[in-house]
């Protein structure tokens, strides 16, 4: 089975040539804000759910006890996790059977609807138990989408760029969603800043929702709007055998699973650092929420700066020195930064610890779309890309918030979250080292 893939790549490889090297350089460039604007729109409203997490916990999960209902407000966070997987397997294949651009138009018009739910819900003390499960259907609405987002994207991208340039253009995947992250953050930050919780509780946590709502169609005209990679189209007339859910499961076994490890440490300190660390700090060190959301911001925009700085690098010097060093130097630094946030906890020690976890992170997940994208040929890259991805964001990265809520609950130790970043990045540099042979081509 994989011989006759292998074959066929081959053979369609000899005869594209550099197709993508060869596209006109302002129409290739123009991909790159075709995918990053849908990407950021889509991340948007998936990332400010995490960012209101405390508001939302008092108006849909009331119940009696604070630290009780942060813990099913960020369980439901995770929730939509579970249908990532799902929607990997469905809009992967559909993205590798009818095109990328139909499977992305489909994920970023399904955001916009989760969105709806969540900026339109009614509240607990409005709707009783019909208000929580409202907010788990939204959620598992975006998890869905979601599931499709990530593989599309990286394969849009890493397809239309020059030969010698995949690193580069696959690692805006990540900068947008930094970027989006980075949207949320200011969103929060300004409307923390400038309402009181009185007015921040009754209707100014639905204003980013409501304003994803607004610019997700803007996304999907963008995204329909754009053309299909030459080398995806070719190689899809060119194969001729089973699904694309089929030969991965059947002929490239080993390199999801060394995707899937890839993921841990990438999705563990994106959810952790970026995405929950807000929550801990007013939670757990006691800081202003406005000082940690733009302590967050300025990480982010880091992130922004970086993944495209190293994404590019990983095309001159090779994707694995990156991705081992970076990893390595995560698990050396979790520990040692959360001990210097908790004992000297102040704006200032915050925005210095997400700074230089901002530079790590865009180390790591900078050179990772692209040398994750490589382990698959065109035909079947947005569904096993999509799979690994998705399986290792489901079981660590989405519930990376709640096991870190629930191991400072049951240690007491606000240290404790640590030990969980340094096992994902222990995990991701086991993957790298062990699975040479799949993590092939530049990295």
């Amino acid at each position: 089975m994989k011989n006759l893939d292998a074959a066929t790549v081959a053979d369609a490889t000899s005869a594209f040539g550099t197709l993508t090297s060869n596209e006109p350089h302002d129409a290739t460039r123009r991909m790159i804000p075709a995918a990053v604007i849908g990407n950021t729109l889509e991340w948007f409203d998936f990332a400010v759910y995490g960012f209101f997490a405390i508001t939302i916990s008092k108006l849909f999960f009331p119940t009696g006890d604070e630290t009780s209902s942060l813990l099913l407000t960020v369980a439901t966070f995770g929730v939509g996790f579970v249908m990532r997987p799902i929607g990997a397997v469905i809009l992967g294949a559909l993205g590798d059977t009818h095109g990328r651009k139909a499977a992305l138009s489909t994920t970023i018009l399904l955001m916009a609807l989760g969105t709806a739910m969540i900026g339109l819900a009614p509240t607990y003390a409005d709707a009783g138990l019909w208000a929580p499960a409202w907010i788990v259907l939204a959620r598992l609405i975006q998890g869905f989408s979601a599931g499709g987002e990530v593989g599309g994207a990286t394969a849009f991208l890493v397809e239309h760029a020059p030969k010698d340039r995949k690193g580069y253009f696959a690692s805006w995947q990540q900068a947008s969603q930094a970027g989006a992250l980075l949207l949320g953050s200011l969103f929060g930050a300004t409307l923390t800043g400038v309402l009181s919780p009185q007015q921040l509780e009754a209707w100014g946590w639905r204003i980013p929702f409501l304003f994803g709502l607004v610019i997700g169609p803007v996304g999907w005209y963008i995204r329909a709007k754009t053309r299909e990679p030459a080398t995806f189209e070719r190689a899809k007339a060119a194969n001729q055998q089973a699904s694309p859910l089929r030969q991965v499961m059947g002929s490239y076994r080993k390199e999801i699973v060394a995707g899937f490890g890839v993921t841990i440490v990438w999705t563990v300190c994106t959810y952790f650092f970026l995405v929950y660390m807000p929550t801990y700090a007013v939670r757990t060190l006691k800081l202003p929420q406005s000082a940690s959301l733009w302590a967050n911001g300025a990480g982010l925009l880091v992130l922004v700066v970086l993944a495209p700085v190293f994404g590019g690098l990983s095309d001159r010097i090779g994707r694995r020195p990156l991705l081992v060093g970076f990893a390595a130097a995560i698990l050396v630094l979790a520990y040692p930064a959360l001990w210097l946030l908790t004992a000297f906890p102040s704006a200032a020690t915050l925005t210095a610890v997400l700074v230089v976890f901002a530079v790590l992170i865009a180390g790591f997940t900078g050179p990772a779309p692209a040398a994750m994208a490589e382990l698959y040929p065109p035909q079947v890259r947005s569904t096993g890309l999509s799979i690994a991805y998705n399986f290792a964001v489901t079981i660590f990265g989405g519930f990376a918030p709640f096991v870190a809520t629930a191991l400072i609950a049951r240690t007491g130790s606000p240290l404790a979250p640590a030990w969980y970043v340094m096992f994902a990045a222990a995990a991701s540099l086991v993957a790298l080292l062990v699975g040479g042979s799949a993590l092939r081509s530049k990295a």
